[in-house]
């Protein structure tokens, strides 16, 4: 005990050091003229780079002013909007269509559109190696299941680290088929260990979407068609965001470096894991659920808006004083994939006869955006973004809390593919490296001898 005391004394001071060192003067940033966190002076991101993959519209500019438009968000030029409205109006499952475009840069026609589909089935299958390593894992976060499973598909792939354009898709095409059923057989593992419930492993099923398919692994034939098409609109809108969403940046920057596929995805998969982007609608779910329990009357605002001012001025549910789900970093007075997103909310809600909560939705996002131009002022333009929804959404569908984070990978994996692609593949490669200004002082080495210990820190 006295040894373990020691070890936790040395942890300790070492905590200490690290708080005091990594201290600074924040002023600095902008004397120097640093991007902190790549980000303008007016919120804007730091142009770092091109693509042709997506592109994020949420303002315009008129010299030097910011001016918030209604968000558009594109894939490879297409309006996102347009393609969801398509797919609605045909009641068709469209992921697949999308995960085409978005790695070929064009549309398929029916044939190859067919083609794809039977070769995202075939692909959905693991091989035993992989199906025992998730079954042996232990852990209950199934995103680092997922991130430990895509590390041990590299051990079986005989081509792990060629480069070509061809491996390159054909290794896309596998995470893509793949994700679906790791994270749906993880998810019955995890079920088995903490509540004894019967594990299922069940094979993708031909004739299915990726969206059924999924569902269908996860929980057999409990699902309705609006669920699963909801599902795959779900997976559309977050299949890509751009370049500098931090994951997709992430991928990038490992790609840069020639790294290979599986090393690269993992790392995006570590970066979405993250309370600040992919883990946001679990945080979004959280304040909803302490908003339902404190408002007592649903249908009155001024009861909502008592209990969203007492949450910006930090007085109640976490503390932080922010409303999660409030606010993005590009979209100004709409977040596109919300709007889109709200349309099936709302015809899902009512075929669950939970009509009641989503009222209750449209009422908090309508006045948070009032009580934090209230409290805040109107310096920024804000709008709920995708997460205020998806948390619901999911929820709606059936679908346990411990994937949902694992979910927007699934859709994500397609981005991070295309991006990886497009980065090793353009002309003029170069490792991405941003260099860091170092603003610590000099000092001459002290010999072991003559330092008194703690005494000698200069922070």
């Amino acid at each position: 005990m006295k040894e373990e005391t020691k070890r936790q004394n040395l942890v300790h001071r070492l905590a200490e050091d690290m708080i005091s060192c990594a201290g600074m003067d924040i002023s600095l940033f902008k004397q120097l003229g640093v991007k902190r966190g790549l980000r303008n002076e007016d919120g804007t991101g730091v142009l770092v780079g091109l693509t042709y993959i997506g592109n994020v519209v949420g303002y315009e500019r008129e010299g030097e002013k910011i001016i918030p438009i209604d968000g558009k968000l594109f894939f490879r030029g297409y309006e996102i909007a347009d393609i969801a409205h398509a797919l609605m109006e045909e009641d068709r499952f469209g992921f697949e269509e999308v995960a085409y475009l978005l790695l070929s840069g064009r549309f398929p026609d029916a044939d190859e559109l067919a083609e794809f589909r039977r070769l995202l089935l075939y692909n959905m299958t693991l091989d035993k190696h992989t199906l025992l390593h998730i079954i042996e894992l232990e852990g209950d976060n199934i995103m680092n299941i997922l991130s430990r499973s895509v590390l041990e598909l590299y051990t079986f792939d005989e081509n792990p680290d060629d480069l070509s354009a061809e491996n390159l898709m054909r290794q896309s095409v596998a995470l893509i088929s793949k994700f679906p059923t790791i994270i749906a057989y993880a998810y019955n593992m995890l079920r088995r260990k903490n509540e004894g419930k019967s594990l299922h492993i069940r094979d993708a099923k031909p004739g299915l979407s990726v969206a059924e398919n999924f569902l269908y692994m996860l929980k057999g034939g409990r699902y309705t068609h609006l669920d699963a098409r909801t599902l795959d609109l779900l997976l559309i809108l977050q299949a890509e965001h751009g370049g500098g969403n931090n994951s997709t940046f992430t991928v990038r920057v490992t790609s840069s470096t020639g790294s290979d596929t599986y090393s690269a995805i993992a790392a995006g998969i570590g970066s979405l894991k993250g309370p600040k982007h992919g883990g946001a609608n679990l945080k979004v779910c959280d304040m909803l659920a302490y908003l339902k329990d404190c408002v007592k009357d649903w249908t009155s605002d001024e009861e909502i808006r008592a209990a969203l001012m007492s949450i910006l001025r930090g007085e109640a549910y976490d503390g932080s004083g922010l409303i999660y789900g409030i606010g993005h970093a590009v979209y100004t007075k709409s977040d596109p994939r919300t709007v889109l997103l709200k349309q099936m909310a709302r015809e899902l809600a009512a075929e669950k006869g939970r009509s009641d909560e989503f009222e209750f939705l449209e009422r908090v996002e309508r006045l948070a955006k009032e009580c934090i131009y209230e409290v805040k002022g109107r310096g920024k333009t804000v709008c709920a973004n995708v997460d205020f929804y998806s948390g619901f959404v999911y929820d709606l569908i059936g679908i346990p809390k411990e994937i949902y984070t694992p979910l927007f990978a699934m859709a994500r994996i397609v981005g991070w593919c295309a991006h990886r692609n497009e980065e090793l593949n353009f002309d003029g490669r170069r490792i991405i490296r941003p260099a860091y200004r170092c603003i610590n002082d000099e000092f001459e080495y002290v010999p072991i001898a003559r330092r008194g210990g703690r005494g000698l820190r200069r922070f």
